[in-house]
């Protein structure tokens, strides 16, 4: 009796620790050279972003739906920690709105570097 309950904490265990790992700090936490809170209040965050031209910003995660400004035209490959890839271009003052994501990376493939204001209502 005794050891299936520590091999059933133990594996209660693995899965807490390895549902932790797979989210990442928030945006502007995991790379603060990209991502700045320019302002905050109870209501909204709003995070300038700057992706130098060849660059990938660190894993980080967005736990609330946010909406994007893009400054600049813009093409992100963003890489999930599956392995999986996807492109998401984007073009200067055409916003668009993006879903939770629990963990991901987001490398500049532009010709240049890539601008964008992120808003989180909170």
């Amino acid at each position: 009796m005794i050891q299936r309950t520590v091999l059933g904490l133990s594996v209660a265990m693995i899965w807490i620790v390895s549902a932790a790992a797979q989210q990442s700090a928030p945006s502007y936490q995991a790379d603060p050279t990209v991502y700045k809170v320019i302002f905050e209040d109870q209501n909204f965050r709003v995070i300038a972003s700057t992706w130098k031209k060849g660059t990938t910003d660190k894993p980080h995660s967005h736990s609330i739906p946010f909406v994007i400004y893009p400054l600049t035209d813009c093409t992100l490959r963003l890489h999930n920690p599956d392995g999986t890839t996807r492109e998401n271009k984007s073009l200067a003052g055409t916003p668009f709105s993006g879903t939770t994501v629990s963990s991901h990376s987001a490398e500049n493939i532009s010709e240049s570097d890539c601008q964008a204001i992120l808003v989180e209502r909170k």
